[in-house]
């Protein structure tokens, strides 16, 4: 039985290698369709990665409440920006008011996130938020001033902290200390400039880097005092204590929606969710193009093997004729086939992580590398071989090993 698997695994190198180009060309399909899948995974694991590690470089006691239930909650980056435009958050002050009081949280602070413009010597791009908070989302979520300071209540409230490329778009300098710009037609008074850190990815969904940071009272003022607040972060005094409080956030919160499960209460990897679905999201324009180009890519292995198996007809007599069994030669030309898709496959993840490597240097993260990502790969590959082999194997086998001989004769 050994000896019959190395045999086939010869033959199958000898046919592979005797026909190169033909070889190429039909592992071409399975090549894309799975370079395909391999950018989408390793780049969406990559993105949630380094929200993961955002979480943990923190002390691991991070939590956060988002508005909508768990099951409905939505499965995109984009969820905030959509929420804030079209229908109303189920969190209020009230419930900040809650999280704060309950026993063991350190610091706690709302997002409300709004869209206006920002204006001084030019405009800001579009895409620059406005968020209005508290003081502790420094804390939360390790905000460092370069320059100036943080939102404090103890101070003028139509201050701002701005991000440095925001002070760089719209100043022209990121040295914006005592400058004004205006947010909705109100002024401001920049009081502080955050150290760069080139992070758009976060579990906040907010690039601090292009973002303009008011105070919670000044922002229900812009928001003609009804906020909308998309979402409160919550620190525990440590990890420890972190599971109870999630427990009394979800007790509070319910008693406070009378009983209604509108709320979300994330933590660990739960909150890097939304922004690894967003590129399985993607995933679905891409499983299409892999879909077509697998497709493609099977028919071709059938179409080469049923090729095959006409050019070597006499050699399958010859084989039948010396005891060979229906079943060895099957397994030779599955074989061929299987080995054609893993080719294809190990090409297509190798060229898939080149892909996604290059589209990295537009990104700030890089793709993961795991093993799962490695299993999906040679799992379509040997799904591939197995599922488009199989009835070129099953004609050959079936061949009469008189009518083969005879016929090349």
């Amino acid at each position: 039985m050994r000896f019959l698997l190395i045999n086939h695994l010869q033959n199958a190198r000898q046919s592979l290698r005797s026909n190169r180009m033909r070889s190429f060309l039909t592992m071409l399909g399975v090549t894309i369709g799975v370079a395909s899948i391999t950018v989408i995974l390793s780049l969406s694991s990559g993105a949630s990665k380094i929200v993961s590690n955002q979480v943990d470089s923190l002390g691991g006691n991070i939590t956060i409440v988002r508005p909508g239930s768990p099951q409905n909650l939505s499965t995109d980056l984009t969820r905030i920006k959509a929420q804030q435009n079209y229908s109303a958050s189920s969190l209020t002050e009230y419930d900040f008011g809650l999280i704060k009081n309950i026993n063991h949280v350190a610091a706690t602070a709302p997002l409300i996130i709004m869209n206006g413009t920002i204006k001084a010597n030019s405009i800001a791009p579009s895409d620059s938020a406005i968020v209005a908070t508290t003081p502790d989302l420094a804390v939360i979520s390790d905000l460092t001033v370069q320059t100036g300071q943080f939102l404090d209540p103890t101070i003028n409230q139509n201050t701002v902290v701005i991000g440095p490329q925001l002070a760089i778009n719209i100043f022209g300098t990121d040295q914006a200390i005592g400058k004004n710009l205006t947010i909705h037609g109100k002024t401001f008074t920049v009081i502080g400039v955050l150290r760069r850190a080139n992070n758009p990815i976060n579990y906040n969904s907010v690039d601090f880097d292009n973002a303009a940071i008011i105070g919670l009272d000044a922002g229900k003022q812009l928001g003609l005092g009804q906020p909308q607040i998309q979402q409160i972060d919550v620190r525990s005094d440590s990890v420890a204590n972190l599971a109870q409080v999630i427990v009394d956030i979800n007790k509070s919160l319910s008693l406070s929606h009378s009983g209604e499960n509108d709320f979300s209460v994330l933590s660990g990897n739960q909150i890097a969710q939304p922004t690894s679905q967003l590129f399985f999201a993607l995933a679905g324009v891409t499983t299409a193009i892999a879909a077509i180009s697998l497709l493609v890519g099977g028919i071709g292995i059938m179409n080469i093997m049923l090729v095959n198996v006409a050019e070597r007809t006499r050699e399958i007599g010859i084989r039948k004729a010396l005891g060979a069994n229906n079943g060895d030669i099957a397994a030779q030309f599955m074989i061929e086939s299987i080995a054609i898709g893993i080719g294809g496959g190990i090409c297509g993840y190798i060229f898939g992580y080149i892909v996604a490597f290059g589209i990295s240097t537009f990104l700030t993260f890089q793709p993961a590398i795991n093993w799962q990502i490695a299993g999906v790969a040679v799992f379509i590959s040997v799904i591939m071989g197995t599922v488009f082999g199989l009835y070129p194997a099953l004609r050959a086998s079936r061949k009469d090993p008189i009518e083969s001989l005879r016929e090349y004769n």
